[in-house]
């Protein structure tokens, strides 16, 4: 599942834009338009997923995260959309307002297409799981979720615990990730944050 990586430049360009396209379309409704050379950086197809957390005295607080998994557009225009859905489509939130951008910390993962685990038995997917490396999309009947890899690293699950938070997150009971019809995917992900409210864009490390 090698990839290319991005440079902590072209982190900070992701980083940059998702906070622009979010403030352009919040203020004006308008969707940020993508300049030649954007477009031209980020030309190859990715999926990518914006997270957007509000500052809390010293706590980061869930505002908003969507994302587009698969590598269907340009990553230059799968950033808009996803930006704009995190801020303002999320159902799990109002909309983001104008007069939150000053204490919203924005964050870009760029994804590698998922893979499918292969296990002679579900017990086994446990040991195909590297915390801090692997997302997890589980599928399950006409159930669906998914959990980026810096999640389980914030709540220091262990990969069966992670395994059922994901299946949780599908709307499936914690324990389907064990029955044999359902699908468990890996991905990968390079992850770049702002360290503060429109502050210093870094790449996190997981592992």
């Amino acid at each position: 599942m090698a990839m290319v990586e991005l440079s902590d430049e072209d982190g900070e360009l992701l980083v940059k834009t998702a906070r622009r396209a979010a403030e352009e379309y919040v203020v004006s409704r308008r969707r940020l338009k993508i300049d030649g050379d954007l477009q031209k950086r980020f030309s190859e197809k990715r999926g990518v997923f914006v997270t957007i957390n509000a500052l809390k005295g010293r706590e980061h607080e869930l505002r908003g995260c969507i994302g587009l998994v698969q590598p269907n557009i340009p990553l230059s225009e799968a950033l808009i959309e996803a930006t704009i859905s995190a801020a303002t489509a999320d159902p799990r939130f109002e909309p983001v307002k104008a007069k939150e951008f000053g204490s919203l910390i924005f964050e870009v993962s760029v994804l590698t297409p998922p893979k499918r685990l292969i296990a002679s038995s579900p017990r086994e997917y446990p040991n195909l799981i590297k915390i801090g490396r692997d997302g997890l999309i589980v599928e399950y009947r006409f159930l669906s979720g998914l959990l980026l890899p810096q999640v389980p690293v914030e709540e220091g699950w262990d990969a069966e615990q992670y395994l059922s938070y994901a299946c949780m997150k599908a709307g499936a009971p914690p324990d389907v990730w064990l029955l044999p019809e359902t699908k468990i995917y890996r991905f990968e992900a390079e992850v770049f944050a702002e360290e503060e409210p429109n502050g210093k864009v870094v790449r996190r490390r997981l592992v």
